[in-house]
C-alpha cells in the first residue's frame, strides 16, 4: 500500500512539475507562491547570507501594489466623473421639458432635483423692490431684495465673489440673518449646500439657484465644481429667455 501511495505522489508531483514547465505563469503570477519560495532560498542559505533578490522582490512588490492601488483610485475616478457628467446631462433635459415657466420652476423641486440626488433646490430672483413670489411657485422659488445673493453666499464675510459655494450647513445656520429661511420646512433636515451665481445678463440684478440636501458629505469645499457651473451656465441661459 505504501509503494502505491508514494507511486500516486510521485506521478502526481510530476504532473504538477509538467503544468509549471509548460506554463511559469502558474507560480511566477501568484505572489504568495513566490513569497513562500523565496523565504525556503533564504532558509537553505542560511541567516550569514544576505538574499540582495529578496530585498529587491520586496521592493519591487512594494512598488506595484502602490501602482494598483493608484490604478483604482484612477479609474474610480474616471468612473465617478462620467457618472456625474452623465446625471448632470439628464437633469439639463429635465429642465428643458417644461413648456411653460412654471412648469420649468417646478421641476427644480421635482424630476430635476431627483436626477441630480437633491433633497431640495430653491430659486432665488433679485429685484430692485423685493415682494413675494407667485403662490404656485412658493415652494421652489423665492424673491429677495439687492444684494440678497452675495450676503447669503459670503456668509456676510468680504470675500471675492465665486460663481460656486460648496458647503456644509448646520439647522441653525438656516434661521441666521443670512439664511431668512430660504429653505423653509426643509431647513433642519439639510446639512450641506451648493450655491450657483445666475448671471442674468446686463443692468439686472443676479439670481441663485440653492440646491440642499442632507447628507453632510454632498456638497463640501475642495470638491469639483467644473460640472455645476457648466449646469448654471445652461440653467441661467435658459432662465433669462424665459424672464425675457
Amino acid at each position: 500500500m505504501a509503494g502505491a501511495g508514494q507511486a500516486i505522489d510521485q506521478n502526481a508531483l510530476d504532473e504538477w512539475r509538467a503544468r509549471i514547465l509548460a506554463d511559469p505563469g502558474l507560480v511566477l503570477d501568484d505572489p504568495e507562491v513566490m513569497r513562500s519560495l523565496v523565504l525556503a532560498s533564504e532558509q537553505a542559505m542560511g541567516g550569514n547570507v544576505v538574499d540582495l533578490r529578496s530585498m529587491a522582490m520586496e521592493r519591487l512588490e512594494s512598488r506595484i501594489e502602490r501602482l494598483e492601488e493608484t490604478h483604482r483610485a484612477v479609474i474610480a475616478a474616471a468612473y465617478e466623473n462620467l457618472s456625474s457628467t452623465n446625471q448632470i446631462h439628464r437633469a439639463i433635459l429635465k429642465m428643458l421639458d417644461g413648456e411653460r415657466f412654471e412648469d420649468f420652476v417646478l421641476s427644480l423641486g421635482g424630476s430635476v432635483a431627483e436626477v441630480l440626488r437633491v433633497d431640495c433646490q430653491h430659486l432665488v430672483l433679485e429685484t430692485a423692490d423685493g415682494g413675494a413670489a407667485p403662490e404656485p411657485l412658493k415652494s421652489v422659488m423665492a424673491i429677495r431684495g439687492p444684494g440678497y445673493v452675495e450676503r447669503y453666499m459670503s456668509l456676510g464675510r468680504s470675500v471675492p465673489p465665486r460663481q460656486i459655494v460648496l458647503r456644509q450647513i448646520a439647522p441653525a445656520d438656516q434661521s441666521g440673518s443670512h439664511g431668512d429661511g430660504l429653505y423653509g420646512d426643509r431647513a433642519p433636515d439639510l446639512r450641506s449646500e451648493a450655491l450657483l451665481r445666475l448671471d442674468m445678463g446686463p443692468d439686472r440684478l443676479p439670481a441663485m439657484l440653492a440646491m440642499g440636501s442632507e447628507d453632510p458629505h454632498r456638497f463640501k469645499p475642495g470638491q469639483g465644481t467644473d460640472l455645476l457651473a457648466f449646469f448654471a451656465g445652461t440653467f441661467e441661459r435658459v432662465l433669462r429667455r424665459w424672464l425675457a
